[in-house]
């Protein structure tokens, strides 16, 4: 793809997501969803391949009819009241149908298939944009309409989304869908507790994406793509495997890492509120992610000093990616534990 056309499509997935965020009409932010999915299509199915394809017909036929369910949704409302404003949802169907559509957007349980299959059909550097900025514009339409979607239904589609994305992790080797069941599951923690706290949900968001950067740019440096790959990281980089290694844990929430600071306070915030039995789900279901997370980290650190790997190097051509965007991502995505306090709602 030529970079003029990149830059065109770039563009107009970062306006899309833009006017989505920046509206307060659902024509607009509906306007801004379809701008955004169309730029990504090209992108998903730049490398010709067929499952690149099958990856972007999937993308287009999940979004354009969650799309759809937000367009009816928001017409149900202005029948029934007269108002075409995002934060005017009164009409209780109208919320139920946009909560729906917006956990099919994010890719939220049972609503999450698409997920894993259009993430192994794309690049790492496709991928990144998909579970990272890809998520801004619905996010930001739940944390707008936060106290008029339908909570139950969010809760309930959270709770099964940390476990749906454990279980479904459990039995991979591509890193790839174990990165899409590992974003289901860190959606999943979003949306259960945004009916509570806005402001943790959005923590929640930030801090995923600020660990899930530099996990996805380090497996790009390394060209790794199984859980076999792994072990052969640290021939590539002997600095960058163990880096690996502690942003996977961090992903897994383990304290003292940056990934510890979002699953600590919005357990605090579910106690506080009277629902320990959600708490505990939650902090149950996480151990099965927490696993897989570990299995990652034991293949990584099979090889590290002092029991390195039999092959003394690979071949180091030059890195056809830049250093810089890996070097400024990587401490935060480890040690921001320490700012906890300043983050407490």
């Amino acid at each position: 793809m030529s970079p003029m056309i990149t830059s065109i499509l770039i563009l107009s997935l970062a306006t899309g997501t833009i006017i989505t965020m920046a509206s307060f009409h659902w024509l607009l932010a509906w306007m801004g969803l379809e701008l955004n999915t169309l730029a990504i299509l090209p992108i998903i199915s730049e490398s010709h391949h067929p499952r690149a394809t099958e990856a972007s017909t999937k993308y287009f036929l999940t979004q354009a009819a969650a799309s759809s369910l937000i367009l009816f949704s928001s017409v149900m409302n202005a029948q029934a009241t007269g108002q075409w404003g995002i934060l005017q949802l009164e009409d209780p169907l109208a919320q139920t149908l946009l909560t729906v559509a917006l956990a099919m957007k994010l890719g939220l349980a049972p609503a999450h298939f698409w997920l894993p299959e259009v993430l192994q059909g794309s690049s790492f550097k496709t991928g990144l944009i998909i579970i990272t900025w890809q998520k801004l514009a619905p996010m930001t339409l739940l944390l707008l309409t936060w106290n008029q979607a339908s909570m139950l239904t969010l809760m309930m589609m959270g709770s099964l989304s940390v476990a749906v994305g454990g279980l479904g992790g459990l039995n991979q080797t591509q890193l790839r869908k174990v990165i899409a069941f590992s974003s289901i599951a860190h959606l999943g923690w979003m949306a259960t507790i945004v009916t509570k706290s806005n402001k943790l949900a959005l923590l929640n968001l930030t801090m995923y994406i600020l660990i899930s950067t530099p996990m996805m740019l380090s497996l790009i440096f390394s060209s790794t793509k199984t859980t076999q790959d792994l072990t052969t990281t640290w021939t590539t980089s002997p600095m960058l495997a163990p880096l690996t290694m502690m942003t996977l844990l961090s992903l897994g929430g383990l304290p003292p890492l940056s990934g510890f600071m979002p699953k600590w306070l919005t357990l605090e915030e579910l106690l506080t509120q009277n629902m320990a039995p959600l708490a505990t789900v939650l902090a149950v279901s996480t151990l099965l992610s927490l696993f897989f997370y570990l299995r990652l980290s034991y293949s990584l650190s099979v090889t590290l000093s002092p029991s390195p790997t039999k092959i003394s190097s690979k071949w180091r051509l030059k890195p056809n990616t830049s250093t810089l965007p890996l070097s400024i991502a990587l401490p935060p995505s480890i040690l921001a534990l320490p700012l906890t306090p300043l983050m407490k709602p």
